[in-house]
């Protein structure tokens, strides 16, 4: 039996034929270095402490002299759209010292990308909530804690105790830290140690981990589910500088750095 098919029927499979061409011309990735006019904002700052908490950007944070005191600027680069849907946008706010950056992009074909630049304060401990999106941050004497769900993690110049993890990333530190954690669900974890560390803790769900120490005496532990491990620091079980390098899946490496 032959079955008709009623007209209004008709009309939405070609309107899916149509979405469908156009999700295949525009699905090529936005790329928020596309934005040639960003968005430029300042924000007070009350306490001596930040948290950056954002759903879905790369965030770039770096301690500045050139601030103003109890001031953090932000600079906002944004390239989105969505065939079928709302429009996508970002916003951004301040509450209790808590900078709380969203991204909305959401429908049939939605292709997003945002990037943010902070500039703290010196003397101003930062913590980073990052649902998705890489965290790069350098210049911190102070504490610095950034957690990222799914991108990598890089710090640089910088002194201050550092806690560091991504759920899905690298992570990578050049600084001269005294204190360091550094965790990562999946993918490698390299430190670069320009002073004499007290506690270096690092732990890759399934990556390599290498870590490099200035010339010293130190108490270090190591484990690899599958993989090697070369030690080639000198060691002394009473030592007050402790490293542990650990992995589920690839070489562990503790070596002086050159």
């Amino acid at each position: 039996m032959t079955r008709t098919v009623p007209a209004t029927a008709r009309a939405a499979l070609a309107a899916g034929v149509v979405v469908v061409v156009v999700a295949t011309a525009t699905g090529c990735g936005a790329s928020a270095g596309d934005d040639k006019d960003p968005d430029h904002r300042s924000f007070a700052l009350h306490g001596r402490t930040l948290t950056v908490d954002s759903d879905d950007s790369a965030l770039e944070i770096v301690a500045a002299d050139t601030n103003p005191a109890g001031r953090i600027a932000v600079t906002r680069w944004f390239q989105g759209s969505v065939v079928v849907g709302g429009d996508p946008k970002v916003t951004w706010s301040m509450k209790d010292d808590r900078l709380v950056l969203r991204m909305k992009c959401s429908g049939v074909v939605a292709d997003c990308a945002a990037k943010h630049r902070i500039e703290v304060p010196r003397g101003v401990a930062v913590r980073v909530e990052d649902g998705d999106g890489s965290v790069r941050a350098r210049g911190f004497e102070d504490a610095l804690s950034i957690r990222t769900g799914d991108g990598s993690v890089h710090v640089s110049d910088s002194a201050g105790p550092l806690e560091l993890r991504s759920g899905d990333g690298s992570v990578r530190a050049d600084v001269t830290s005294r204190r360091v954690s550094a965790h990562s669900g999946d993918g490698s974890i390299r430190l670069e140690l320009g002073a004499v560390p007290d506690l270096v803790e690092t732990r890759s769900g399934d990556g390599s981990v290498t870590v490099a120490l200035p010339r010293a005496t130190y108490r270090v532990t190591t484990e690899t589910g599958d993989g090697a491990v070369d030690v080639s620091v000198p060691r002394d079980d009473n030592s007050s500088h402790v490293v542990s390098a650990h992995t589920g899946d690839g070489k562990v490496t503790v070596r002086t750095a050159n």
